[in-house]
């Protein structure tokens, strides 16, 4: 006996529901007939019960196309019907060069280039940490890639403490820098006793000077007299020289200036070169190429080192990075020239001068201010 509300009650499908997914289905199939027959080609030999005659010639005043034999490449697209078109058809890149090992994308018109042979849009320089920013002499601007052979700095500037115009870098809570001035005949007579009681660890002091058009050498008015007064008010003492030599013979001749000079007194900080351009007007280096200021400097430090003193570089960031190839320097310390809050040279360096017009007891008028991050004077 089949109860009420039974399994097969449930499960059994209604006449009319059946009808409906017939009819369906049958619609399907026909619509599915209609398309692939309208993309089907009319055989081209003619034969076969109702397959369709091509007119002859003549028969209506227009010729059929002949069949394009296939040595003359793809067939033109006003002539593709849809159903012939095969993946090969559409194979366009072979429009497109490859790029040989000779050739790079600036030799290669731009018509002739494949797409996928233009690289990538590259990471925003001034982000990806491959690049530093340079302000050029005329004040453009250059993002320059980062160079893997010169060492790095490593330093917190978070630890950078100032007051007033005195600066210090500390380490893990302990002082780690020394504060210096550098000096010249440009501040006439210097009390060193009181640059000392002001907070000054060490003193750089200007030996000289090459002229930047004329090419004389010229010994500083005030070099031995602040060498010897530094020496016995109890500072540390460096000198350095403004170079504006054009050869090696004319670097050495620098150097021993200044090492003609020193007799016995102490010097215990580097000795300098200072090579660079002149603000607002033209210097007698400035038709030297990077690799000759390089072989100039260079002269220049092996004279000093040979005497048994510290070599040293000072410069620009721009200097240092676009002048002068510093891989062929790595013997030499670097004195940056950067006068703001904080630097941002990406190389190693020991003393950086963080202000041009700074204001110390026993000098009158305006001063350089440096710091140093090494002691010298343990070296």
């Amino acid at each position: 006996m089949r109860l009420p509300g039974s399994d097969d009650d449930k499960n059994r499908m209604s006449p009319h529901l059946l009808t409906a997914l017939v009819s369906a289905g049958v619609v399907i199939l026909l619509i599915l007939a209609v398309v692939i027959g309208s993309n089907r080609k009319p055989s081209a030999s003619g034969s076969g019960a109702g397959s369709a005659q091509s007119p002859s010639p003549g028969a209506s005043g227009e010729e059929t196309v002949p069949a394009r034999p296939s040595d003359q490449g793809p067939v033109p697209a006003e002539e593709v019907e849809v159903g012939d078109l095969h993946p090969s058809d559409l194979d366009f890149w072979d429009l497109y060069p490859n790029l040989n090992q000779e050739q790079t994308l600036d030799t290669v018109p731009v018509e002739q280039v494949k797409p996928d042979a233009i690289p990538m849009e590259e990471n925003d320089p001034s982000t990806d940490g491959k690049h530093t920013l340079v302000i050029l002499p005329d004040g453009s601007e250059e993002w320059v890639v980062l160079s893997q052979q010169i060492p790095r700095n490593d330093y917190d500037y978070t630890n950078l403490t100032a007051q007033g115009d005195f600066m210090t870098y500390y380490v893990d809570g302990h002082k780690a820098s020394y504060l210096g001035v550098d000096v010249s005949e440009n501040q006439e007579y210097i009390d060193f006793a009181s640059v000392k009681k002001a907070g000054i660890d060490f003193c750089m002091i200007r030996a000289g000077i090459r002229g930047y058009s004329t090419g004389t050498l010229s010994v500083d008015k005030y070099f031995e007299d602040n060498l010897k007064r530094a020496n016995e008010a109890g500072l540390s003492v460096g000198l350095y020289f403004t170079s504006q030599a054009l050869t090696e013979e004319e670097a050495k001749e620098e150097a021993q200036l200044i090492l003609d000079r020193i007799g016995d007194l102490r010097v215990d900080y580097p000795i300098v070169i200072d090579m660079g351009y002149v603000e607002n007007d033209s210097a007698r280096i400035e038709g030297l190429t990077r690799e000759e200021k390089t072989k100039v400097t260079k002269a220049f430090l092996d004279a000093v080192k040979e005497a048994g003193y510290h070599g040293m570089i000072k410069g620009t960031k721009e200097w240092l990075i676009k002048e002068i190839d510093l891989t062929k320097l790595s013997s030499a310390d670097i004195w940056l020239d950067q006068h703001q809050d904080l630097p941002d040279y990406p190389y190693a360096f020991t003393m950086w001068q963080y202000k041009q017009s700074g204001k110390v007891d026993g000098i009158s008028g305006y001063v350089g201010l440096d710091l140093c991050f090494i002691d010298y004077t343990a070296k």
